[in-house]
């Protein structure tokens, strides 16, 4: 196959000769938005020097580094918001945005709080996911005191120290949650919930949420005192085996936070996918395939390319423009998945 040339990089940029021969050699400023054409027009049609022009490009851009803070190292659904960040960070063509992403290893807030302060220094912002505690607060006020936006993600905390909140309404959340549980529930009974901590933020107000439109709309069913699984799959499924042995009419569960393969195994174990509804959250292969068996009712996923894509846009504008004055909140809204729409 004949090797493609200048004439035909031209050709397929929609440019001149000379204007690729500009951004080749760099002889002469070529607006960004022509040069990207030809360093993608490259990329297709397999030019030789497509990795040539690519970096002279991104030479002349800004960089920053973003560190991020995640939970569950080895928990498709975290794999899976690691890859999105990075494509999300590629994906900004007009600046080098380099991720580095650590990992807490448990759900201990001083663990988040080093990793948060290991950060200042190193980097021109910081987005993690993570518990509402002082310990964090604390370091989050300490990176804003040196300059270093911090954006929550997922489950909110340091509220007027942190620069953002990106993630679902919660609160909206565990009303929805609710709303469907009353629906899909063979008939009225007690419903379980389980939490990840006491505090995670998110958590209470989907709890808050949940119990709030049990009370109003739905007071034929009894929600539980609520069960702190801490995330971990084997403590949430013997937790259901005991309160479905010690109340025969429980007929929904919800999953506020992680943990939920616990809750399917449970499910799975006593085959009580017909007598008891269920929700969690995030499409994992184990939720998906939950789905599939009709074991667990509706799964509720969070856009993470959306909520990746903004948040690289925000940090970008927050270290070029400067922390706002009163930081906020930004909303996506999760898709709800059923058995009869996977």
């Amino acid at each position: 196959m004949k090797r493609p040339t200048i004439n035909d990089l031209a050709t397929a940029a929609g440019v001149s000769v000379a204007t690729v021969d500009r951004v080749l050699n760099g002889r002469l400023r070529v607006r960004e938005e022509t040069a990207r054409k030809v360093s993608e027009a490259a990329e297709r049609i397999g030019y030789h020097a497509a990795n040539v022009i690519r970096q002279r490009i991104l030479a002349d851009q800004p960089e920053y580094h973003v560190g991020i803070v995640l939970q569950k190292e080895r928990h498709a659904f975290y794999q899976s918001f690691a890859a999105n960040l990075a494509q999300a960070a590629a994906g900004v063509h007009d600046r080098r945005i380099r991720v580095s992403v650590s990992f807490a290893q448990s759900a201990e807030p001083a663990e988040v709080a080093h990793l948060l302060q290991q950060a200042a220094g190193k980097v021109h912002a910081v987005a993690a996911t993570g518990l509402d505690h002082h310990d964090v607060t604390d370091a989050v006020s300490r990176l804003r005191g040196r300059g270093v936006p911090t954006f929550s993600l997922l489950s909110d905390f340091a509220q007027g120290e942190r620069e953002g909140y990106f993630g679902t309404n919660n609160m909206k959340v565990g009303r929805t949650a609710a709303w469907l549980l009353s629906k899909v529930a063979p008939r009225p009974g007690k419903m379980a919930l389980f939490v990840g901590g006491h505090r995670y933020h998110g958590h209470a107000l989907r709890e808050a949420g949940f119990r709030a439109y049990i009370r109003e709309y739905a007071p034929q069913f009894e929600v539980l005192d609520a069960l702190v699984n801490l995330e971990a799959r084997q403590l949430t499924q013997e937790a259901l085996l005991g309160v479905m042995a010690r109340h025969p009419d429980l007929v929904g569960v919800y999953c506020a936070g992680g943990g939920m393969e616990g809750a399917i195994a449970a499910l799975r174990e006593v085959g009580a996918g017909e007598r008891i509804s269920c929700l969690v959250h995030e499409i994992t292969p184990e939720s998906r395939q939950a789905l599939l068996e009709r074991r667990i009712s509706g799964v509720f996923q969070t856009p993470l390319k959306e909520l990746c894509t903004e948040l690289m846009a925000t940090i970008v504008h927050t270290i070029e423009n400067g922390m706002a004055e009163n930081p906020g909140q930004r909303f996506v809204v999760p898709t709800l998945w059923t058995p009869e729409s996977i």
